[in-house]
């Protein structure tokens, strides 16, 4: 069994979260830890309705509190695959830079970093100034992968679900769990 730690910040993105969860909840041999900050509980209501909270929580096998520090997650001692946070605020990202763990989604972030375990972060904001920056090279170099959300507009999407899928597949490609679920780039058709 492959365990997966989904965190959910404070910033706009839901339709991402929502996106990653389902394609983690139909894979086999994943098994999906899910921690929502305090944040995001309100862009949450706000970008998915009154619903959202719960409907994300169904995709998961394991739900826990920001406020529940003595979770499971909260300890190197438990095996994980990895961890995606989708989005990823810039407070969110500041806490993991600086080790600042002060709830269970950056715990489980410098878990995985001092684990040496993967991390993606979709960090969601711009424009981006320096101490952004800075931030993305402070976890970069702690070994994370920081990926902000940027369209792949080479297969052609006809829809913000379709650009956000596609974004939940390549984070999940990022951690290794199996089988690609992104769409990779064929090259430019050669015709004449």
């Amino acid at each position: 069994m492959k365990r997966v730690v989904v965190g959910i910040s404070g910033a706009s993105g839901a339709l991402i979260s929502l996106k990653l969860l389902e394609l983690l909840a139909s894979m086999d041999g994943v098994e999906t830890h899910l921690v929502i900050s305090n944040a995001a509980q309100q862009t949450l209501r706000h970008e998915l309705g009154p619903d959202g909270y719960s409907l994300l929580h169904s995709f998961a096998r394991c739900n826990y509190s920001a406020g529940d520090i003595g979770a499971a997650i909260a300890s190197g001692s438990v095996a994980t695959t990895g961890m995606i946070v989708a989005p990823c605020s810039m407070r969110t990202l500041a806490a993991i830079a600086s080790g600042y763990s002060d709830n269970l989604l950056t715990r489980a972030a410098d878990v995985h970093l001092k684990e040496r375990r993967k991390l993606v972060l979709i960090a969601r904001e711009t424009p981006l100034h320096l101490v952004h920056l800075r931030n993305m090279c402070t976890v970069t170099e702690m070994g994370a992968i920081v990926m902000p959300p940027v369209p792949a507009f080479y297969f052609n999407p006809q829809t913000v679900e379709d650009v956000a899928g596609q974004i939940a597949a390549r984070a999940i490609d990022l951690i290794g769990i199996g089988t690609r679920q992104s769409e990779s780039w064929a090259g430019i058709a050669r015709t004449g």
